[in-house]
């Protein structure tokens, strides 16, 4: 050991900063390999799989800079060297540990937010609680990182002696130069505001089913200016977050996930209801997709050639809503087809001849139900 510290000394000071970087990085794996040890270990005694995964998967590319760059700033202190060197050397480790804790601190809001989104899973039965929540701290975390780049970014700028008078003159002129900047980023400010009351008054969540613009989809992101939502055949609409604040739109699951789903049907005077009602309800007590709350059928409205039936359901989403209605229009239709083909939808017409040479014509009298002719 007296040898090698003997032979360190005896080296100029670029060999032995090489020598403590890489005695450094060494030093910094050795060190994580030991915490990601550790971690598995913990993770064997424990049911939170999910933040030790999350811990070494979102940890393990900052601690590769960051634990050598820690040793190397300690040891550094070592090296004699010139002052101008020694300067330079020590500002740029400066720099590069600001920004290796920024990044640390970032990685951990990432680790919160896989915690978060474990335990409120927007993929259960009932996810209200779950998409209030995730779209708050995805909000949340947003702001956090801008908040941490923004710190980050001063710390290193006030490090400098010179960027300090610099800054003085700045902010004597941060009054007119605010005032510019506001008129020509009323825009973006408008949204940025807008984002803010949506993320804590939340007329829209994440993963809320929506009807914007005639098109039907699911809140899929929500960003600081913009919200993008996934139609229902796989296409993004993005709209401006301020959209859901300045126009009406469609919220399906603003309260809660389960919903109503109607299925129209029209038929003739003759069908029986009773019978179609009765059809309904087996339909529904053996369909997965069906949740036990709704099930009926009522006569909503006649015209002079038929009779529009309302099929009134419930399921407990707006995806199982709609495959509930599907499958039940077909297998009603497919009911009164072979049941009741009657009972479909007809135009009746009475042929009446008239006295004299006058000309048939036809008349919408209808009669039992069937067509009639009545002549001579």
């Amino acid at each position: 050991m007296d040898r090698f510290v003997a032979f360190y000394n005896g080296l100029i000071p670029f060999f032995q900063i090489l020598i403590l970087l890489v005695l450094s990085i060494i030093g910094g794996q050795i060190i994580r390999l030991f915490f990601n040890a550790f971690l598995r270990l913990y993770k064997k005694s424990t049911d939170d799989e999910v933040l030790v995964e999350s811990v070494i998967r979102n940890l393990r590319p900052v601690l590769k800079v960051l634990l050598p760059l820690i040793l190397f700033s300690i040891s550094f202190q070592t090296v004699e060297m010139e002052a101008g060197a020694y300067f330079f050397l020590s500002k740029l480790e400066q720099v590069l540990l600001i920004c290796s804790f920024a990044w640390l601190f970032i990685q951990i809001t990432d680790v919160v937010e896989d915690v978060v989104y474990h335990k409120f899973d927007v993929k259960q039965e009932n996810n209200y609680l779950a998409r209030k929540v995730q779209t708050q701290v995805q909000f949340i975390k947003r702001l956090l990182v801008i908040g941490i780049v923004v710190i980050a970014v001063s710390v290193i700028l006030l490090s400098f002696e010179g960027v300090r008078t610099i800054g003085a003159g700045l902010l004597t002129s941060a009054g007119v130069t605010g005032i510019i900047l506001g008129f020509a980023a009323q825009k973006s400010i408008s949204n940025l505001i807008a984002g803010f009351q949506i993320a804590f008054t939340q007329p829209i969540r994440i993963d809320d089913v929506v009807v914007v613009e005639g098109e039907w989809g699911r809140i899929e992101e929500i960003t600081f200016t913009y919200v993008v939502i996934m139609i229902w055949d796989q296409r993004r609409l993005v709209v401006p977050i301020n959209y859901f604040i300045e126009k009406p739109f469609q919220n399906w699951t603003r309260s809660s996930a389960d919903i109503l789903g109607t299925i129209f049907l029209y038929t003739d005077y003759f069908v029986p209801i009773e019978a179609i009602r009765e059809e309904l309800k087996r339909l529904c007590e053996k369909n997965k997709y069906w949740d036990k709350r709704v099930c009926v059928l009522q006569v909503t409205e006649l015209t002079d050639q038929s009779v529009q039936l309302r099929a009134l359901v419930s399921a407990a989403n707006s995806g199982n809503a709609w495959e509930l209605r599907v499958i039940l229009r077909e297998q009603l239709m497919d009911f009164i087809r072979k049941n009741y083909p009657d009972s479909l939808p007809r135009t009746r017409a009475e042929i009446t001849e008239l006295p004299g040479n006058m000309a048939l014509r036809p008349s919408t009298h209808q009669q039992g139900g069937k067509e009639t002719e009545s002549g001579r």
